[in-house]
């Protein structure tokens, strides 16, 4: 890591700089210890400005942070190291609750500002911490139009009759066509109360969206196939291209921006400086798990072992195919894995452009 460009961390909008002396490597579920002594956490921000309420008791000061259950354990740390650390260091006490209970950890002091550098300091190991986590949903723009599902099953069907000789080329690679969607970004919601939060930021992102489409649908045309990497002859990923009708770049701009959104409010990590709209038809991580899913690169799971396939023939036969048209009225925040009667993923929240 360059020290002249450490790592941000956004905590409630507030900006953190995170200097790490070491890095430690966190993958037994029951070993984990606190990461550097606590000057290697630095405030990009006045540390006064604390979007917690720290009350008065007639002990002292308490302040309660939301935290999921699954964090509880880097708050903890192997054998309560990392707890007893951090009551050690800023003097007050940590109040966490058993393993699998939702609920507050409790921070209490005799000083207000102790208590308040013990809240700093949780929020930063279980932001650090929940940057590992795998995503559990994300933003999209459900492209499962009857019209373009046809379109789709005619593409698979043809593809299969004139390039199943190419390597790699089969019938499992193929994406589900009730699950077609263009990816906006992923999120890692942890309970059901961030999955509240998360809608109710997608809620506030209906005025601007209202305003850019002027309250109508977005009539969408999916023409097209591209490929992700340099090589078309070693091809993991294959796309439809997405496009206005009126050739404008009002979807590009809607998605750039709800992605601002929840990067500000730390729901997401900002990976590109635009969002790539790109709607999969076929992924080789479907050769190796028939339930896995195609929902961008920022979905931080593991890399699995993959087969490339001879794209060449494909791109050459159908290259300018064309999947379909439909007009697109909403943006949902989706629960990865679980899907709903439709056979498309359940959504947790929408909104729509009308």
């Amino acid at each position: 890591m360059d020290i002249l460009r450490p790592a941000l961390i956004n905590i409630n909008g507030r900006v953190y700089r995170r200097n790490l002396i070491k890095e430690e490597h966190f993958e037994e579920e029951e070993d984990f210890s606190y990461v550097g002594p606590p000057e290697s956490e630095e405030l990009a921000a006045d540390e006064a400005c604390d979007s917690h309420c720290i009350e008065q008791t007639d002990k002292g000061f308490r302040c309660a942070i939301d935290v999921p259950s699954v964090l509880y354990k880097y708050i903890i740390g192997k054998k309560g190291e990392t707890r007893r650390r951090l009551e050690s260091d800023t003097k007050t006490s940590i109040s966490i609750p058993k393993p699998g209970v939702e609920g507050q950890i409790v921070i209490t002091g005799s000083q207000r500002s102790a208590v308040s550098s013990a809240v700093t300091r949780v929020e930063v190991l279980i932001e650090s911490f929940r940057r590992k986590q795998p995503f559990t949903h994300f933003l999209s723009f459900a492209l499962n139009d009857p019209q373009v599902q046809e379109g789709f099953l005619r593409f698979k069907e043809k593809v299969l009759e004139q390039c199943s000789q190419d390597h790699g080329v089969e019938g499992s690679i193929f994406q589900n066509p009730a699950k077609l969607h263009l990816t906006v970004g992923t999120l890692a919601l942890l309970n059901d109360l961030e999955v509240t939060k998360a809608c109710e930021h997608l809620q506030e992102c209906q005025h601007f969206i209202r305003d850019m489409t002027e309250g109508k649908p977005l009539p969408l045309e999916v023409t097209g196939i591209e490929y992700m990497n340099d090589d078309p002859a070693m091809v993991d990923v294959l796309y439809a291209k997405v496009n206005v009708k009126d050739k404008s770049d009002t979807l590009q701009v809607i998605a750039d921006r709800l992605v601002e959104h929840f990067v500000s409010a730390g729901w997401m990590v900002r990976e590109w400086d635009r969002v790539k709209l790109h709607g999969t038809v076929m992924n080789t991580l479907f050769r190796k798990d028939p339930t896995g899913e195609d929902t961008g690169s920022a979905g931080r799971q593991p890399m699995k072992e993959r087969e490339a396939f001879d794209a060449r023939n494909i791109l050459k036969n159908f290259g300018a195919y064309h999947f379909g048209a439909f007009d697109l009225n909403a943006i949902q925040l989706s629960q990865r894995y679980s899907t709903d009667c439709s056979g498309y993923y359940t959504s947790a929240g929408s909104i729509s452009f009308s």
